[in-house]
């Protein structure tokens, strides 16, 4: 990694990063000294990039086969990741894939309705949104189609710098409210080569990508 020199910028380097880092996320968290997890070791994000998860803000349909009103044309998933049904009211499906969806209903509805067929489809996909600063050509706040790694967050941003430490490279993920983000390790040659953890990746709306 090369020495950076030394630089101003009329906001001042705390304010910039205040511009694209989400609310809820400490500035200590990008701290080279806070502790971290390799990717390998990382306890979300291990995803098959070919499988749909369903997440909030995104429209799904559900059909009852021969019960039109049980149904939704487009239902979004709210950000406490449920939706509202009838006769079921709210039901979470967050994390979920389609057909896990649809074994789900068709177990809930069992007291309603003989065999019940339930078919749910993803209409409308919520798009990524998530920010990469430190050293890449344009930091910033970015809105991606899913699936998306950290590689295409990287792509997205312009690409790393000449001063960045390709060692260093890091996602910072909320896994709940009340706790502080978990900070995840990658190295750029794990993220360019297949089959890797860090390949493998997929980010989640309101990660932070850190490039030292």
């Amino acid at each position: 990694m090369l020495a950076r020199p030394f630089r101003t910028t009329a906001l001042g380097p705390i304010a910039a990063l205040l511009l694209v880092i989400p609310f809820g996320f400490s500035l200590q968290g990008c701290a080279t000294s806070a502790p971290y997890r390799w990717v390998d070791d990382a306890p979300a994000g291990h995803e098959d990039p070919n499988v749909y998860r369903i997440a909030a803000r995104d429209v799904i349909s559900v059909r009852v086969w021969n019960q039109e009103s049980m149904g939704m044309e487009r239902a979004r998933v709210r950000e406490d990741g449920k939706i509202s049904l009838p006769f079921l009211k709210d039901v979470s499906v967050v994390g979920m894939t389609p057909n896990e969806l649809s074994e789900k209903l068709q177990k809930e509805l069992v007291s309603l309705i003989v065999e019940p067929i339930v078919t749910v489809t993803l209409e409308e996909p919520a798009p990524l949104n998530v920010s990469v600063i430190g050293e890449v050509a344009t930091a910033g706040a970015f809105t991606m189609p899913r699936p998306a790694g950290v590689l295409q967050a990287i792509a997205a941003a312009g690409g790393l710098t000449p001063y960045a430490d390709r060692d260093s490279i890091y996602v910072l993920r909320r896994l709940a409210p009340a706790i502080p983000p978990t900070r995840i390790r990658f190295r750029y040659r794990d993220l360019t080569s297949g089959g890797t953890p860090a390949a493998a990746f997929l980010l989640k709306s309101g990660d932070v990508v850190v490039v030292e």
